[in-house]
């Protein structure tokens, strides 16, 4: 498999990359008093062809809503900037990453990048990986909280980022990757590497999909690439972690280990 590779600093993009069909699917669950802030961000960037595509698990909280109103704001003739995907029920993180992953292909996205809705994740960081994936043919550019240059908020107490670095070095050593940050949910994929992860046959419900995508795309020869962040921490909401979610993302590492041991890694897809 490919190890992962920690790239330079990138310039501007040039203007027709900024036309690149780029579609932000960003998952929401009570997500109501964050999601304007981070689709003004999304829609102020200089992407020409970016869109966002909101999945929403029937919020109680009137997010699904809230981010209709966003789309007829953001919206225009001939151009639609933003998209909303409702789901009726809330059945995880990582089946509202899958649907609206595999929803983003399907209407023609060249790249899809995950994001979450909380405001974690830089927004200014997503033209870089845009650049990063085109300059470099790489096929995942994880936005990395792991590698130099990488930071996490001051708010997050010692015993949490303790937690956070030994999780990924966990699952990292289990799998035998090279990735620094692979339980990281800021990733920008191409639509080739999403065909072959095959969406449909992922078993994570939560935050181990991201975990298990990236293994899958490793396994079928794509390349993935980490770029510094800083990770902030949420102003408004609550996690959506709990017990369930952490034990499935023990126990998913040695699931996709032992499913490897079973079967030869494939070659990677041709373009």
């Amino acid at each position: 498999m490919s190890p992962p590779r920690t790239p330079a600093a990138t310039a501007p993009l040039p203007a027709e990359w900024g036309r690149t069909p780029l579609t932000v699917v960003m998952p929401t669950y009570n997500e109501a008093q964050n999601l304007p802030t981070m689709a003004e961000a999304l829609m102020a960037l200089p992407l020409e062809g970016l869109r966002l595509l909101v999945v929403d698990d029937n919020s109680p909280d009137g997010t699904g809503t809230v981010a209709e109103q966003l789309a007829e704001k953001y919206n225009e003739p001939g151009r639609t900037r933003m998209g909303v995907m409702h789901r009726t029920t809330k059945d995880g993180l990582g089946r509202a990453y899958a649907a609206g992953m595999e929803r983003a292909v399907a209407e023609g996205a060249v790249y899809v990048l995950q994001m979450d809705a909380d405001g974690s994740h830089p927004t200014g960081k997503i033209s870089e990986m845009l650049g990063v994936a085109l300059a470099t043919g790489a096929d995942v550019v994880v936005g990395s909280r792991y590698v130099p240059g990488g930071t996490l908020s001051d708010a997050w107490k010692a015993h949490r980022k303790l937690l956070s670095r030994w999780a990924n070095a966990y699952a990292s050593g289990i799998l035998g990757t090279r990735v620094r940050d692979i339980t990281s949910g800021f990733n920008l994929w191409s639509a080739d590497a999403l065909r072959a992860v095959g969406l449909d046959s992922v078993d994570s419900a939560g935050y181990s999909f991201q975990v298990e995508t990236k293994y899958r795309a490793l396994r079928a020869g794509f390349t993935v690439m980490e770029v510094p962040i800083h990770f902030e921490d949420r102003t408004a909401g609550e996690s959506k972690m709990n017990l369930a979610v952490q034990l499935e993302s023990v126990a998913m590492p040695w699931r996709l280990r032992s499913r490897a041991l079973r079967a030869p890694a494939a070659g990677k897809r041709p373009r």
